[in-house]
C-alpha cells in the first residue's frame, strides 16, 4: 500500500502511462514531496483558504468588509480549519488528481493548464463541501438547509476559485519552494 499521496500518485499515472510525477510536485516545482512537504502544503494550502473565505463570508455577512470582521473569521477558523484540512488533505486530494489528470496530462500538457486543471477540480469539490459544513455550523437554516446550502455555494464558488487559482495557489507554492528551498523546475 503506497505510504504518501507521492507514492499513491506514482502508482496510479504507471497504470495509466501518464509521467511520474505528483501534482504537489508539479505544482511546487519539485520531482516529488515527502510526507512533511505534503503535510505542509497542505497546512498552509489550508490556512490562507480558510482565512480568505472567512473574511469574504464575514463582509457578506456585515454588507461590507471592515477590521471589525478579522476576529470573527479568525474564531470561525477555530472550526473550518480543521474541517477542511481533513477533508481535504484526506479525502478531497486523493480523488481531484484522478479526475484532473484525465483533463490536463502532467508531462505532456502546459504545466499551467495541468495546476489550473487541478485547482479548479479542488474547489469544484471542497467549495460545496465546505459550505455544508458552515451553512450547518453558522447559519442554522432549520427546514430551510437545501437552500440555504445552495445559496451559500453560489456566493462562495466565484470568490474560491478566483482566490486558488490567482493568489492563493500561487502564494503557497511560492512560499512552498523558499521553506523547502527548492528550485523550480522548467
Amino acid at each position: 500500500m503506497p505510504k504518501t499521496k507521492f507514492q499513491e500518485f506514482l502508482r496510479a499515472t504507471s497504470q495509466a502511462g501518464v509521467p511520474q510525477q505528483d501534482h504537489l510536485a508539479t505544482a511546487a516545482g519539485v520531482k516529488s514531496c515527502s510526507k512533511l512537504q505534503d503535510l505542509t502544503y497542505g497546512v498552509l494550502m489550508t490556512f490562507f483558504m480558510v482565512i480568505a473565505m472567512e473574511l469574504y463570508n464575514a463582509g457578506l455577512r456585515d454588507e461590507g468588509l471592515t477590521y471589525s470582521a478579522l476576529p470573527n473569521a479568525l474564531s470561525e477558523m477555530r472550526f473550518m480549519f480543521p474541517i477542511c484540512f481533513v477533508m481535504g488533505f484526506f479525502f478531497i486530494d486523493r480523488l481531484a488528481p484522478k479526475i484532473a489528470f484525465k483533463m490536463a496530462v502532467p508531462g505532456k500538457d502546459n504545466p499551467l493548464l495541468v495546476t489550473t486543471v487541478r485547482a479548479c477540480v479542488t474547489v469544484a469539490f471542497m467549495c460545496p463541501i465546505m459550505s455544508l459544513w458552515a451553512t450547518f455550523i453558522f447559519k442554522h437554516p432549520g427546514i430551510h438547509f437545501l437552500p440555504v446550502w445552495l445559496q451559500t455555494v453560489a456566493c462562495n464558488f466565484p470568490m474560491a476559485l478566483i482566490w486558488q487559482v490567482f493568489y492563493c495557489g500561487p502564494l503557497v507554492r511560492f512560499l512552498f519552494r523558499k521553506i523547502f528551498r527548492v528550485r523550480k523546475e522548467g
